[in-house]
Protein backbone atom coordinates (compact mmCIF):
# COMPACT_ATOMS: atom_id res chain seq x y z
CA UNK A 1 0.00 0.00 0.00
CA UNK A 2 1.20 3.40 -0.67
CA UNK A 3 2.44 5.69 2.10
CA UNK A 4 0.81 8.58 3.16
CA UNK A 5 2.69 11.41 4.03
CA UNK A 6 0.86 13.77 6.52
CA UNK A 7 0.14 15.27 10.09
CA UNK A 8 -0.79 11.59 11.19
CA UNK A 9 2.50 10.14 10.73
CA UNK A 10 4.49 13.01 12.20
CA UNK A 11 4.77 12.89 16.32
CA UNK A 12 2.08 14.68 17.96
CA UNK A 13 5.33 16.44 20.10
CA UNK A 14 6.61 18.03 17.09
CA UNK A 15 3.46 19.97 16.28
CA UNK A 16 3.49 21.21 19.93
CA UNK A 17 6.85 22.43 19.63
CA UNK A 18 5.87 24.36 16.66
CA UNK A 19 2.53 25.63 17.55
CA UNK A 20 4.30 26.90 20.91
CA UNK A 21 7.21 28.13 18.99
CA UNK A 22 4.56 30.50 17.15
CA UNK A 23 2.98 31.25 19.95
CA UNK A 24 6.36 32.45 22.11
CA UNK A 25 6.87 35.00 18.49
CA UNK A 26 3.34 36.31 19.09
CA UNK A 27 3.65 37.52 22.28
CA UNK A 28 6.74 39.12 22.23
CA UNK A 29 5.01 41.73 19.91
CA UNK A 30 1.82 43.57 19.17
CA UNK A 31 2.61 44.89 15.86
CA UNK A 32 -1.08 44.03 13.88
CA UNK A 33 0.67 42.78 10.78
CA UNK A 34 3.16 40.66 12.48
CA UNK A 35 0.58 39.21 14.48
CA UNK A 36 -1.79 38.86 11.37
CA UNK A 37 1.25 37.06 9.49
CA UNK A 38 1.70 34.69 12.35
CA UNK A 39 -1.86 33.43 12.35
CA UNK A 40 -1.70 33.69 8.37
CA UNK A 41 1.00 30.60 8.77
CA UNK A 42 -0.54 28.88 11.08
CA UNK A 43 -4.16 29.20 9.03
CA UNK A 44 -1.93 27.68 5.79
CA UNK A 45 0.02 24.79 8.00
CA UNK A 46 -3.45 23.49 9.30
CA UNK A 47 -5.11 23.52 5.82
CA UNK A 48 -2.30 21.93 4.43
CA UNK A 49 -1.53 18.98 7.25
CA UNK A 50 -4.76 18.79 9.24
CA UNK A 51 -5.85 14.86 8.59
CA UNK A 52 -9.76 13.81 8.24
CA UNK A 53 -10.30 12.70 11.42
CA UNK A 54 -13.10 14.60 14.72
CA UNK A 55 -10.32 15.94 16.63
CA UNK A 56 -8.84 17.91 13.70
CA UNK A 57 -12.06 19.97 13.43
CA UNK A 58 -10.92 22.20 16.45
CA UNK A 59 -8.99 24.86 14.59
CA UNK A 60 -12.53 26.69 13.54
CA UNK A 61 -13.79 26.66 17.35
CA UNK A 62 -10.21 28.22 18.52
CA UNK A 63 -10.74 30.81 15.90
CA UNK A 64 -14.07 31.64 16.87
CA UNK A 65 -12.49 31.74 20.99
CA UNK A 66 -9.52 34.27 19.31
CA UNK A 67 -12.70 36.41 18.01
CA UNK A 68 -14.67 36.32 20.85
CA UNK A 69 -11.44 37.41 23.19
CA UNK A 70 -10.77 40.43 21.12
CA UNK A 71 -14.57 41.97 21.16
CA UNK A 72 -14.34 41.63 24.58
CA UNK A 73 -11.18 43.32 25.15
CA UNK A 74 -12.21 45.91 22.49
CA UNK A 75 -15.62 46.48 25.06
CA UNK A 76 -14.00 46.63 28.04
CA UNK A 77 -11.85 49.21 26.44
CA UNK A 78 -15.08 50.86 25.36
CA UNK A 79 -16.78 50.74 28.71
CA UNK A 80 -14.16 50.55 31.45
CA UNK A 81 -11.79 53.10 29.77
CA UNK A 82 -8.14 52.75 28.60
CA UNK A 83 -4.63 53.78 30.65
CA UNK A 84 -3.76 55.46 27.25
CA UNK A 85 -4.37 58.96 27.32
CA UNK A 86 -5.31 60.30 23.89
CA UNK A 87 -6.80 63.58 22.18
CA UNK A 88 -8.76 61.84 19.25
CA UNK A 89 -12.46 61.44 20.76
CA UNK A 90 -14.39 58.62 18.90
CA UNK A 91 -17.36 58.81 21.13
CA UNK A 92 -18.89 60.12 24.34
CA UNK A 93 -20.87 57.86 26.58
CA UNK A 94 -22.72 58.90 29.47
CA UNK A 95 -20.09 58.52 32.38
CA UNK A 96 -21.58 56.74 35.60
CA UNK A 97 -20.45 58.28 38.71
CA UNK A 98 -18.65 55.86 41.52
CA UNK A 99 -17.95 56.19 44.51
CA UNK A 100 -14.64 57.56 47.14
CA UNK A 101 -13.33 53.91 47.07
CA UNK A 102 -13.34 53.22 43.29
CA UNK A 103 -11.00 55.90 42.50
CA UNK A 104 -9.32 54.90 38.73
CA UNK A 105 -11.99 53.39 37.91
CA UNK A 106 -14.76 54.63 35.27
CA UNK A 107 -17.68 53.71 33.98
CA UNK A 108 -18.63 55.38 30.29
CA UNK A 109 -16.60 59.05 29.23
CA UNK A 110 -14.90 59.63 26.11
CA UNK A 111 -13.45 56.93 24.02
CA UNK A 112 -10.26 57.58 22.05
CA UNK A 113 -9.08 56.26 19.28
CA UNK A 114 -5.73 55.56 20.74
CA UNK A 115 -7.57 53.80 23.57
CA UNK A 116 -9.01 51.69 21.22
CA UNK A 117 -6.04 51.06 19.09
CA UNK A 118 -3.96 49.63 21.93
CA UNK A 119 -6.71 47.15 23.13
CA UNK A 120 -6.94 45.94 19.31
CA UNK A 121 -3.00 45.41 19.52
CA UNK A 122 -3.54 43.95 23.15
CA UNK A 123 -6.14 41.85 22.22
CA UNK A 124 -4.68 40.46 18.89
CA UNK A 125 -1.86 39.21 20.50
CA UNK A 126 -3.84 36.97 22.91
CA UNK A 127 -5.98 35.89 19.89
CA UNK A 128 -2.55 34.93 17.75
CA UNK A 129 -1.66 32.99 21.01
CA UNK A 130 -5.14 31.10 20.96
CA UNK A 131 -4.87 30.60 17.48
CA UNK A 132 -1.79 28.77 17.69
CA UNK A 133 -2.94 26.78 20.67
CA UNK A 134 -5.70 25.72 18.34
CA UNK A 135 -3.38 24.91 15.27
CA UNK A 136 -1.55 22.24 17.29
CA UNK A 137 -5.15 20.68 18.76
CA UNK A 138 -5.84 20.27 15.30
CA UNK A 139 -2.79 18.50 13.83
CA UNK A 140 -1.60 16.76 17.15
CA UNK A 141 -3.90 13.35 17.65
CA UNK A 142 -4.48 13.65 21.57
CA UNK A 143 -4.34 9.69 21.85
CA UNK A 144 -0.86 9.62 20.34
CA UNK A 145 0.12 12.36 22.43
CA UNK A 146 -0.43 10.58 25.61
CA UNK A 147 1.21 7.75 24.64
CA UNK A 148 4.50 9.57 24.15
CA UNK A 149 4.17 11.31 27.27
CA UNK A 150 6.82 10.64 29.89
CA UNK A 151 5.64 7.89 32.48
CA UNK A 152 5.70 10.42 35.50
CA UNK A 153 3.04 12.77 33.67
CA UNK A 154 1.27 9.35 32.48
CA UNK A 155 -1.83 9.78 35.42
CA UNK A 156 -1.85 13.31 34.57
CA UNK A 157 -2.25 13.14 30.76
CA UNK A 158 -5.11 10.17 30.90
CA UNK A 159 -6.75 12.34 33.37
CA UNK A 160 -6.50 15.74 30.39
CA UNK A 161 -7.00 13.37 27.82
CA UNK A 162 -10.45 12.15 28.93
CA UNK A 163 -11.91 15.26 30.29
CA UNK A 164 -11.15 16.27 26.83
CA UNK A 165 -12.93 14.12 24.79
CA UNK A 166 -15.46 14.29 27.47
CA UNK A 167 -17.14 17.06 25.93
CA UNK A 168 -17.25 15.76 22.33
CA UNK A 169 -18.49 12.73 23.40
CA UNK A 170 -21.57 13.91 25.03
CA UNK A 171 -22.37 16.33 22.47
CA UNK A 172 -22.46 13.55 19.99
CA UNK A 173 -24.51 11.56 22.18
CA UNK A 174 -27.04 14.89 22.76
CA UNK A 175 -27.15 14.95 18.81
CA UNK A 176 -27.45 11.19 18.29
CA UNK A 177 -30.48 10.92 20.47
CA UNK A 178 -31.96 13.75 19.43
CA UNK A 179 -32.31 12.64 16.16
CA UNK A 180 -33.77 9.39 17.44
CA UNK A 181 -36.66 11.50 19.58
CA UNK A 182 -37.18 13.61 16.33
CA UNK A 183 -37.70 10.28 13.88
CA UNK A 184 -40.09 8.25 16.44
CA UNK A 185 -42.28 11.77 16.31
CA UNK A 186 -41.09 12.95 19.82
CA UNK A 187 -40.59 16.46 21.20
CA UNK A 188 -36.71 16.96 21.40
CA UNK A 189 -36.76 20.46 22.54
CA UNK A 190 -38.07 22.29 25.77
CA UNK A 191 -37.52 21.27 29.72
CA UNK A 192 -39.30 18.12 28.56
CA UNK A 193 -37.24 17.12 25.79
CA UNK A 194 -34.03 17.77 28.20
CA UNK A 195 -34.96 15.91 30.53
CA UNK A 196 -35.76 12.97 28.69
CA UNK A 197 -32.99 13.29 26.41
CA UNK A 198 -29.97 14.38 29.89
CA UNK A 199 -31.26 10.50 31.22
CA UNK A 200 -29.86 8.26 28.64
CA UNK A 201 -26.99 10.91 28.06
CA UNK A 202 -25.17 10.47 31.37
CA UNK A 203 -26.49 6.43 31.05
CA UNK A 204 -23.90 6.34 28.22
CA UNK A 205 -21.45 8.37 29.95
CA UNK A 206 -21.75 6.15 33.32
CA UNK A 207 -20.80 3.19 30.89
CA UNK A 208 -18.12 4.74 28.61
CA UNK A 209 -16.19 5.14 32.37
CA UNK A 210 -16.70 2.03 33.63
CA UNK A 211 -15.47 0.63 30.66
CA UNK A 212 -12.77 2.86 30.44
CA UNK A 213 -12.01 2.05 33.72
CA UNK A 214 -12.17 -1.77 33.32
CA UNK A 215 -9.48 -1.59 30.11
CA UNK A 216 -7.43 0.11 32.23
CA UNK A 217 -7.45 -2.31 34.95
CA UNK A 218 -7.18 -5.13 32.33
CA UNK A 219 -4.19 -3.64 30.33
CA UNK A 220 -2.15 -3.15 34.16
CA UNK A 221 -2.79 0.78 34.34
CA UNK A 222 -1.75 1.98 37.96
CA UNK A 223 0.97 -0.74 38.45
CA UNK A 224 4.45 0.78 39.88
CA UNK A 225 7.60 -0.19 40.76
CA UNK A 226 9.78 -0.48 43.59
CA UNK A 227 12.20 2.51 43.47
CA UNK A 228 14.72 3.30 46.26
CA UNK A 229 14.14 6.13 49.07
CA UNK A 230 16.91 8.38 47.88
CA UNK A 231 15.76 8.24 44.00
CA UNK A 232 12.55 9.61 44.87
CA UNK A 233 13.85 12.41 47.18
CA UNK A 234 16.19 13.45 44.42
CA UNK A 235 13.12 12.89 42.13
CA UNK A 236 11.18 14.94 44.46
CA UNK A 237 13.96 17.58 44.41
CA UNK A 238 15.02 18.09 40.81
CA UNK A 239 11.51 18.63 39.77
CA UNK A 240 10.18 21.25 42.71
CA UNK A 241 13.45 22.88 41.91
CA UNK A 242 13.31 23.01 38.48
CA UNK A 243 10.12 24.26 38.31
CA UNK A 244 10.73 27.46 40.64
CA UNK A 245 13.78 27.74 38.07
CA UNK A 246 11.36 27.68 35.35
CA UNK A 247 8.85 30.19 37.31
CA UNK A 248 11.78 32.79 38.15
CA UNK A 249 13.92 32.17 34.82
CA UNK A 250 10.11 33.73 32.96
CA UNK A 251 9.91 36.66 35.44
CA UNK A 252 13.42 37.52 34.43
CA UNK A 253 12.82 37.43 30.44
CA UNK A 254 9.52 39.10 31.29
CA UNK A 255 10.09 41.97 33.38
CA UNK A 256 12.74 44.80 32.13
CA UNK A 257 15.05 44.44 35.42
CA UNK A 258 15.98 40.59 34.53
CA UNK A 259 19.54 41.45 34.89
CA UNK A 260 20.21 38.98 32.04
CA UNK A 261 19.64 36.39 34.65
CA UNK A 262 16.26 35.09 33.22
CA UNK A 263 17.70 32.54 30.22
CA UNK A 264 19.84 31.32 32.63
CA UNK A 265 18.06 30.43 34.91
CA UNK A 266 14.99 29.16 32.41
CA UNK A 267 17.49 27.02 30.62
CA UNK A 268 18.66 25.35 34.20
CA UNK A 269 15.28 24.69 35.10
CA UNK A 270 14.07 23.34 32.22
CA UNK A 271 17.16 20.53 32.89
CA UNK A 272 16.54 19.92 36.19
CA UNK A 273 12.64 19.06 35.43
CA UNK A 274 13.19 16.76 32.42
CA UNK A 275 15.73 15.28 34.79
CA UNK A 276 13.03 15.04 37.77
CA UNK A 277 10.69 13.79 35.05
CA UNK A 278 12.94 11.24 33.67
CA UNK A 279 13.73 9.54 37.05
CA UNK A 280 10.34 9.71 38.38
CA UNK A 281 8.98 8.11 35.03
CA UNK A 282 11.15 4.47 36.68
CA UNK A 283 8.26 4.15 39.09
CA UNK A 284 5.62 3.75 36.59
CA UNK A 285 7.34 0.88 33.94
CA UNK A 286 4.98 0.89 30.90
CA UNK A 287 5.61 -0.73 27.40
CA UNK A 288 4.54 1.43 23.96
CA UNK A 289 3.24 -0.62 21.42
CA UNK A 290 4.43 1.25 18.15
CA UNK A 291 6.17 4.43 19.36
CA UNK A 292 5.97 7.23 17.17
CA UNK A 293 9.44 8.05 15.73
CA UNK A 294 11.30 11.39 16.16
CA UNK A 295 12.02 11.39 11.93
CA UNK A 296 13.92 13.74 10.24
CA UNK A 297 10.14 15.48 9.05
CA UNK A 298 9.38 15.64 13.15
CA UNK A 299 12.23 17.07 13.48
CA UNK A 300 12.17 19.32 10.74
CA UNK A 301 8.76 20.53 11.88
CA UNK A 302 9.59 21.43 15.28
CA UNK A 303 12.92 23.24 14.19
CA UNK A 304 10.83 25.38 12.05
CA UNK A 305 8.77 26.69 15.11
CA UNK A 306 11.85 26.71 17.53
CA UNK A 307 13.35 29.10 14.80
CA UNK A 308 10.83 31.30 14.44
CA UNK A 309 11.24 31.54 18.52
CA UNK A 310 14.31 31.69 18.40
CA UNK A 311 14.50 34.94 15.71
CA UNK A 312 11.99 36.86 17.24
CA UNK A 313 12.27 36.57 21.60
CA UNK A 314 15.79 38.57 21.68
CA UNK A 315 14.73 40.74 18.81
CA UNK A 316 14.66 44.14 20.39
CA UNK A 317 12.61 46.71 17.48
CA UNK A 318 10.82 49.71 17.84
CA UNK A 319 8.16 48.10 15.36
CA UNK A 320 7.85 45.23 17.00
CA UNK A 321 5.87 47.58 19.49
CA UNK A 322 4.27 50.26 17.31
CA UNK A 323 3.16 53.06 19.49
CA UNK A 324 -0.28 54.61 19.85
CA UNK A 325 0.25 58.02 20.46
CA UNK A 326 0.64 60.09 18.17
CA UNK A 327 -1.57 57.83 16.03
CA UNK A 328 0.81 56.42 13.16
CA UNK A 329 0.46 53.55 10.68
CA UNK A 330 2.56 50.38 11.88
CA UNK A 331 5.09 49.26 9.74
CA UNK A 332 5.82 45.54 9.07
CA UNK A 333 10.03 45.06 10.57
CA UNK A 334 11.30 43.29 7.80
CA UNK A 335 13.44 40.24 9.31
CA UNK A 336 11.17 39.26 11.71
CA UNK A 337 8.78 38.57 9.19
CA UNK A 338 10.66 36.43 6.73
CA UNK A 339 11.83 34.50 10.69
CA UNK A 340 7.62 34.04 10.58
CA UNK A 341 7.14 32.73 7.23
CA UNK A 342 10.07 30.15 8.53
CA UNK A 343 6.94 28.36 10.33
CA UNK A 344 5.28 27.36 7.04
CA UNK A 345 8.00 24.25 6.64
CA UNK A 346 5.52 21.70 7.59
CA UNK A 347 3.35 22.64 4.88
CA UNK A 348 5.69 21.70 2.54
CA UNK A 349 7.42 18.48 4.48
CA UNK A 350 4.21 17.08 5.82
CA UNK A 351 1.54 17.55 3.64
CA UNK A 352 -1.89 16.05 4.27
CA UNK A 353 -2.95 12.93 2.84
CA UNK A 354 -3.81 13.27 -1.00
CA UNK A 355 -7.22 11.44 -1.37
CA UNK A 356 -7.54 9.13 -4.15
CA UNK A 357 -9.55 10.20 -7.54
CA UNK A 358 -12.23 8.05 -8.84
CA UNK A 359 -9.97 7.14 -11.79
CA UNK A 360 -6.89 6.21 -9.74
CA UNK A 361 -7.19 2.10 -9.20
CA UNK A 362 -7.48 1.82 -5.62
CA UNK A 363 -4.94 -0.29 -3.34
CA UNK A 364 -7.03 -3.06 -3.64
CA UNK A 365 -7.60 -3.16 -7.48
CA UNK A 366 -5.71 -5.14 -9.75
CA UNK A 367 -3.48 -3.18 -12.58
CA UNK A 368 -4.43 -3.19 -16.40
CA UNK A 369 -2.65 -6.85 -17.15
CA UNK A 370 -2.93 -8.51 -13.82
CA UNK A 371 -5.46 -11.12 -12.12
CA UNK A 372 -7.74 -9.03 -9.83
CA UNK A 373 -7.45 -9.83 -6.14
CA UNK A 374 -8.63 -13.44 -5.37
CA UNK A 375 -9.05 -14.52 -8.97
CA UNK A 376 -6.19 -16.75 -10.08
CA UNK A 377 -5.09 -16.92 -13.62
CA UNK A 378 -6.69 -20.53 -15.29
CA UNK A 379 -9.40 -20.66 -13.24
CA UNK A 380 -12.84 -19.75 -13.76
CA UNK A 381 -14.56 -17.00 -11.55
CA UNK A 382 -17.03 -18.68 -9.52
CA UNK A 383 -20.74 -17.69 -10.52
CA UNK A 384 -22.09 -15.81 -7.82
CA UNK A 385 -25.83 -16.57 -5.82
CA UNK A 386 -24.16 -20.19 -5.99
CA UNK A 387 -23.03 -21.07 -2.18
CA UNK A 388 -20.81 -24.26 -1.98
CA UNK A 389 -22.00 -26.54 0.33
CA UNK A 390 -24.65 -29.55 -0.09
CA UNK A 391 -26.25 -30.04 -3.72
CA UNK A 392 -29.89 -29.62 -3.97
CA UNK A 393 -31.67 -33.20 -3.84
CA UNK A 394 -33.49 -34.26 -7.07
CA UNK A 395 -37.15 -33.98 -7.62
CA UNK A 396 -37.47 -37.63 -7.94
CA UNK A 397 -35.75 -38.15 -4.37
CA UNK A 398 -37.67 -35.80 -2.31
CA UNK A 399 -39.63 -37.91 0.38
CA UNK A 400 -42.84 -37.87 0.34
Amino acid sequence: MPSHRGAATVHPGAWWLWALGLGTAATRTTNPLLLALLVAVSAYVVTSCRPNAPWARSYSAFLKLALAVLVVRLFFAVVLGSPVPGTHVVVTLPEVPLPDWAQGIRLGGRVTAEGLLFALYDGLRLAALLVCVGAANALANPHRLLKSLPGALYETGVAVVVALTFAPHLIADVQRLRAARRLRGRPDRGLRGLLQVGLPVLEGALERSVALAAAMDARGYGRGADVPAPVRRTTAALTLGGLLGVCAGTYGLLTADGGGYGLPVLLGGLAAALAGLWLGGRRTPRTRYRPDPWDARALSVAASGVAVAAALVPADSPALHPGVVPLTAPALPLWPAAAALLGLLPAFVAPSPREPSPEEPSPGDALPGEPSPGKEPGKKPKKPGKKPGRTPAKKSEVPS
